[in-house]
């Protein structure tokens, strides 16, 4: 350690700080100011998605596999590969009888229906008309215009990420009963992550709040992620919503720098439904400049479970916040 730490420009990525207790911290609740979140929220709303919607992990849906299935806005969509990893989506119902397609089986490229064996090779037929959809690499897109209602975009807006193949990603998926905004409001609060997170974050602060200007409408954050006891690794970072149901943390300064957590509410059922429920699909692109960051991208599949369940601890907590919000806001108990 002493070889390494003497090379010029070396620093090692923990710090080791001195424990104090939860209640020691001082109170954020002043500067989580309501109508600030509120207003933060209201831009990223307005903000276009292009009818757009994240349904999972590139992953997930793979060639020569079982078609994937998700219900967006009340919409069932299957999506599956071809044999040469060529991405398809449409309708989840067969155009026959309404069978489940996500129940059925990819054969040689085909889809093709377990109840009658109507085949679908990604193109119209017989009623069944195809979505747009897009694969960025780390999370896969379907276009649904009559559910987003906008004017549509031939791609979605992605997040800027690491350059392709040098970081590790995961990606998390959780289920709520809330609405798309409960989760992007969570995500617009930082100022409840010591004070809801201490097994994860301490001596976090809000340097910069938006200054309510659509060119610089993000969080600036200084905080430390806690790894071990008193050990910790601080970072600068940024959260911003670029789309009505996205926010994306990028660490901007220290350890990890370029890395980026992109948050997806999808929402599941439609406007109309008394009990909404939402995916969060949160995709963790984690990078570094230090030479040994070349093994951890060695064993990503090893990794990709313990990023998972970090952030499954999180959001735990977090539905439980998006799921109040919306219970309190649905009641006219809290404006929103």
């Amino acid at each position: 350690m002493r070889d390494r730490a003497n090379r010029t420009g070396w620093t090692p990525p923990l710090r080791r700080r001195r424990r104090s207790g939860w209640a020691a911290q001082t109170p954020t609740w002043r500067e989580a100011r309501p109508a600030l979140i509120a207003d933060v929220l209201k831009r990223a709303s307005a903000r276009p998605s292009g009818n757009w919607f994240v349904v999972g992990a590139s992953r997930d849906v793979r060639a020569g596999d079982r078609p994937y299935g998700r219900t967006v806005g009340g919409v069932e969509v299957v999506l599956w590969r071809s044999d040469t990893g060529e991405l398809h989506a449409g309708p989840g119902a067969c155009p026959h009888l309404g069978a489940p397609l996500r129940d059925s089986r990819v054969v040689c490229g085909t889809l093709v229906c377990h109840w009658h064996g109507l085949a679908l090779d990604g193109g119209p037929f017989a009623g069944w008309d195809p979505y747009p959809v897009h694969d960025d690499g780390v999370l896969v897109w379907v276009r649904l215009d009559a559910v987003g209602g906008e004017e549509p975009t031939e791609r979605p807006s992605v997040p800027v990420r690491p350059a392709a193949g040098s970081g590790v990603d995961a990606v998390f998926t959780a289920v709520g009963a809330c609405e798309p905004q409960d989760v992007v409001a969570n995500r617009l609060d930082p100022w409840h992550g010591s004070w809801f997170h201490p097994y994860s974050f301490v001596d976090l602060t809000v340097a910069r709040p938006p200054r309510g200007e659509e060119e610089d409408d993000a969080f600036v954050v200084d905080v430390s992620f806690r790894v071990t006891g008193a050990l910790v690794v601080p970072v600068r970072a940024e959260f911003t919503a670029p789309g009505p149901r996205t926010v994306v943390m990028r660490i901007t300064e220290g350890e990890g720098t370029t890395s980026v957590v992109e948050t997806h509410a999808t929402p599941l059922t439609g406007k109309a439904d008394e009990r909404p429920r939402t995916a969060v699909i949160e995709a963790v692109v984690a990078a570094s400049d230090r030479r040994g960051f070349a093994l951890a991208r060695a064993a990503a599949p090893a990794l990709r479970p313990l990023m998972r369940r970090t952030a499954g601890r999180l959001w735990r907590d977090d539905l439980a916040y998006a799921e109040r919000r919306w219970a309190l806001r649905s009641t006219g108990r809290f404006p929103g």
